[in-house]
């Protein structure tokens, strides 16, 4: 039955439904999804490693020989593997995903009914009350009420909406009752339009991943020209074998209609390609963060994709929602703060026991009374008092003043007096107010306050009667997570910056920021000023703290960071949050907050709880520094078959069979590899993952290449088969690998130690006692010998090469561009400093080209952030900088490297002044450079005056 509120509003008919409905004007869910099961299948099935593979196995199966697809078990592992972690993470996100409302309140016909969200039209007049979320843009028409709306914009103050108000769809309603006419459905709401803007594929920054894409598609590009001359190669060798006196195409054709594959040769082929292939690595890449998925699941962490973790672990700049990451989105009572009352302690009011104060007893009374309709302060009161240290007696209520948005502020009367609680500036009077303005300012610094006082009474239309005398303070704030600081804390200790990124005013931020321990929280910038992609990027590099950010700023603000060449990640759990979380490179999301955010989000905090972020790193180290130990042992099977593959071109055949690749594949590189893959590994993550692996591989394949060539040049002179150079190669190669896992295990624990043993048995039980399996050939005494000989100097050869990479330094050169002349100061391998021209006769004028173009770039930009400046200075709001802070230095172009290396400072105007307190290194080059300084800055290149002849030029 329809109340006298229902029966003023009308509604639509029955008729102008139906019209809309046609015309497609229905709220339809345009929420972000996850993909479907089918996309999710095909994206793992149809890949370039899936591909290779899948051809190599019909050239197999051509030859005849099943036993040799035994490599296409690691084929159907990791795609396994991949499908099964997309679904799981599919299916817990889906199971998030359940909508605060799922029917609304609609006035049709002049009575009121519930239908689902989907079946709202346009200008329908829908109902909302307390805690109901809103399901499409509408304008209040009849009734007022405070609006939550934190999900969309990041900032926790509640909403005042009156009649003709907008209500955005995705907030909620705190407190009231409204009616209001829909104005946007589907497509067109807030919601949806934020959506829009998230709808597209980010690329997935991950070292390994690349890493990995790269090794595949540079196999690919050779596969084919090595594949099909190893072939011909072969072929041709069994036509010179066979005697035929034909020639080679005719005999290629009469062995075809004869019914003869060309099985061996094929097979060869096959041997050598699939040795090319990182099959393995890929599979254990996919295990070991599969694995470390799991691990986290049970930590309530779920990692929807994952390359994700290793992404987080690599992270150098943090981007921090306030509500919902540093605070729970939650109230809470920060303090009070007593006034003395009739000259006294503040305790002696009729009425007020002796044992509490007239503040709390107030307090606690007003909050106990208005608790039918609490909004977030009076939930956070109750909390408050509930607690054994802040008992309050429970007085008997005579009449309640609910709280008003237009009084701005709520009471109560009871036994012994009537109090009212709300924002000072209504509740006192001016000569009131004014008395307190001082402290309520200070108080207002970092939370929101409001004064407690006494009323003679209440009229019936809850109006306060006399003059409002205050009793004291209550200051409240959002609630700060409890483990927020320990978890800050432990990122500043590994070196990454922390920024929060925030609707809220920039002050409140600020404190919140502050009190976590937020390095440079007390400088901050309130968003709106930053109007122009020039001051967002000259705030990007001075602050810390930024506040009123609306959406499209928070995902500009990512992109400046990435610009900057920074790995960013970003937390959030609102609306707001969806396309920065989108943009960045690892996104986080809490799993209270919006659909779209855990939808875009590529990990989820399950328990919303903060805490669980340095679990997700350590996790994403142990992988990356475990697989960067193992993915060597991969990698030196991709260098020597391309090796190898290129030398029996001119000296066929391939000497290995796939079947003996599989032994090779599991005992020395796959079942290693996956042991040491999941070791306990919590070290920083140093240095580039395809570079160190490569430092490793290395020197194994350069000993497996040369035992081959030795062997191969053996069997030619000794006039051995194909099986047994094949079995001399299978051995020497074992040796190697032994060698390899002994050194990457060391220093040995008692699992690495049974590790290897088990290496060295499974091998010696696989040659002995399976050689027809293997295809192992019976070695006579002095081919044994020669094997035994061979096997040595390859293990000699893999240590002393491998020392010899050990000693390499890595080279270390910082290049400065833009002064009209290239300078490179180069950091050699003993640490010695050299400092040269970059110019060349033959690069003369590119270069040249090439700093004009630069100085171009860089004046605009320099001009641009002189006009930022400029624009802070105007508003008011200069650049703040910690206190203690260096200033910038000005006129000085800083270049820096990947990693923590020095920083190469070059100044014409300054570097005489800022050398005098460092201490100098001088070195004269035939360039004409003066000297090279350490200083506090860094390495600063002093460059004397141009010739006048350079000038002509």
């Amino acid at each position: 039955m329809a109340d006298d509120a229902t029966e003023s509003l009308h509604g639509l008919t029955a008729p102008e439904v139906a019209e809309r409905v046609e015309r497609g004007e229905v709220n339809l869910n345009m929420e972000l999804k996850t993909k479907s099961v089918r996309e999710l299948v095909l994206e793992n099935l149809l890949t370039l490693f899936n591909l290779i593979n899948v051809i190599l196995a019909i050239l197999v199966i051509i030859a005849g020989s099943w036993k040799n697809l035994t490599f296409l078990a690691i084929v159907v592992l990791n795609t396994g593997i991949g499908i099964f972690q997309s679904l799981r993470s599919k299916r817990m996100v889906d199971r998030l995903t359940l909508l605060a409302t799922k029917k609304a309140k609609v006035i049709r016909d002049g009575a009121e009914c519930e239908l689902d969200l989907e079946q709202i039209v346009l200008d329908d007049i829908v109902k909302l009350g307390r805690g109901d979320q809103i399901p499409a843009d509408a304008v209040v028409v009849k009734g007022s009420a405070q609006v939550n709306e934190s999900l969309l914009t990041g900032e926790s103050d509640l909403i005042k909406k009156d009649p003709g108000a907008t209500l955005m769809s995705g907030s909620f309603v705190d407190s009231g009752l409204v009616y209001a006419r829909v104005v946007h459905v589907g497509a067109d709401n807030y919601v949806s339009r934020i959506n829009n803007e998230a709808k597209y594929v980010k690329k997935v920054n991950s070292e390994i991943m690349r890493a990995l894409n790269a090794i595949v598609r540079f196999a690919s590009v050779i596969m084919l020209p090595l594949g099909l001359a190893l072939f011909f190669s072969s072929l041709y060798e069994s036509y010179l074998g066979s005697g035929a006196a034909d020639g080679f195409w005719p005999w290629v054709g009469a062995e075809l209609a004869a019914g003869h594959v060309p099985s061996t040769e094929i097979l060869s082929t096959v041997g050598a390609l699939l040795g090319m292939i990182p099959q393995g690595l890929v599979l254990l890449t996919s295990s070991v963060l599969a694995i470390a998925t799991a691990r986290l699941a049970r930590k309530k962490v779920l990692a929807q994709q994952l390359y994700c973790i290793e992404t987080l672990a690599r992270v150098d700049v943090l981007c921090l929602d306030k509500t919902g990451t540093i605070t729970s989105g939650r109230m809470e009572v920060a303090g009070t703060y007593p006034l003395a009352v009739s000259g006294g302690s503040g305790k002696q009011l009729p009425g007020v026991p002796s044992e509490v104060t007239a503040l709390d007893f107030a307090l606690a009374n007003i909050a106990r009374a208005t608790s039918d309709d609490a909004n977030e302060t009076c939930k956070a009161l109750l909390d408050y008092y509930a607690a054994p240290d802040h008992e309050v007696p429970e007085a008997v209520i005579e009449q309640v003043v609910p709280f008003s948005s237009a009084k701005k502020w709520s009471g109560a009367s009871f036994a012994g007096g009537s109090y009212v609680m709300g924002a000072a500036q209504f509740v006192l009077s001016p000569h009131g107010y004014a008395e307190v303005e001082a402290e309520v300012s200070r108080l207002a610094a970092t939370c929101r306050v409001l004064v407690v006082a006494a009323v003679d009474g209440f009229t019936d239309e809850g109006d306060a009667v006399g003059e409002a005398r205050p009793l004291g303070f209550v200051t409240i704030r959002d609630e700060i997570r409890t483990s927020a600081a320990e978890t800050i804390g432990y990122f500043i200790e590994q070196g990454v910056t922390l920024n929060v990124i925030s609707g809220d005013d920039p002050r409140t931020v600020s404190g919140i920021a502050e009190v976590v321990g937020i390095p440079g929280a007390g400088a901050y910038v309130d968003a709106t000023t930053l109007d122009t992609p020039a001051k967002i990027d000259a705030a990007v590099d001075r602050y810390h703290v930024f506040g009123r950010v609306t959406p499209m700023q928070k995902r500009e603000l990512v992109q400046a960071l990435q610009r900057r060449g920074h790995t960013v990640a970003m937390t959030g759990d609102g609306v707001n949050d969806v396309l920065a979380l989108k943009e960045a490179d690892c996104s986080v999301a809490m799993a209270a907050g919006s659909d779209a955010a855990r939808n875009v989000a590529e990990i989820v905090l399950v328990e919303n709880d903060f805490a669980a972020m340095p679990a997700v790193v350590a996790e994403g180290r142990r992988s990356i520094n475990n697989l960067q130990r193992s993915a060597a042992l991969f990698l030196t099977k991709t260098l020597f078959s391309m090796g190898l593959a290129a030398i029996c071109i001119a000296f066929p055949p391939y000497p290995f069979q796939p079947i003996q690749m599989t032994l090779i594949n599991f005992f020395c590189i796959g079942y290693p590899g996956f042991v040491l893959g999941l070791e306990a590994n919590r070290a920083r993550v140093k240095g580039n993952f395809l570079a160190n692996v490569v430092k490793r591989a290395l020197p194994a394949s350069l000993a497996v290449v040369v035992a081959a060539c030795l062997n191969m040049a053996v069997a030619s002179f000794a006039g051995l088969s194909s099986l047994t150079l094949s079995t001399m190669c299978l051995v020497t190669t074992s040796a190697v690998g032994c060698c390899l896992i002994a050194r990457i295990s060391w220093p040995f624990t008692p699992l690495r130690t049974v590790l290897l043993a088990s290496i060295v048995v499974g091998l010696v039980v696989g040659i002995l006692g399976f050689p027809d399996l293997f295809s192992i050939a019976r070695l006579a005494w002095g081919e044994a010998l020669a094997l035994a000989a061979i096997s040595l100097l390859s293990c000699a050869l893999f240590f002393a090469a491998a020392r010899v990479m050990d000693g390499l330094k890595p080279r270390r050169t910082y290049s400065a561009t833009g002064f009209g002349r290239g300078v490179q100061v180069t950091m050699g391998r003993s640490g010695a400093r050299r400092v040269r021209s970059t110019r060349s006769a033959l690069r003369r004028f590119v270069w040249r080209s090439r700093d004009r173009l630069n100085r171009y770039v860089e004046e605009h930009r320099h001009q641009d952030a002189a006009a930022a400046d400029d624009a802070f200075r105007a508003q008011g709001e200069a650049p703040k900088r910690p206190v203690g802070a260096p200033a910038p230095p000005a006129g000085k172009a800083a270049v820096q490297s990947e990693g923590e290396k020095p920083e190469l400072v070059i100044d014409r105007a300054s570097a005489d002044s800022d050398a005098q307190p460092a201490k100098k290194q001088k070195k004269r080059t035939k360039s004409g450079f003066s000297s090279v300084t350490q200083s506090a800055h860094g390495i600063q290149v002093k460059l004397p005056a141009r010739p006048a002849k350079r000038r002509e030029k």
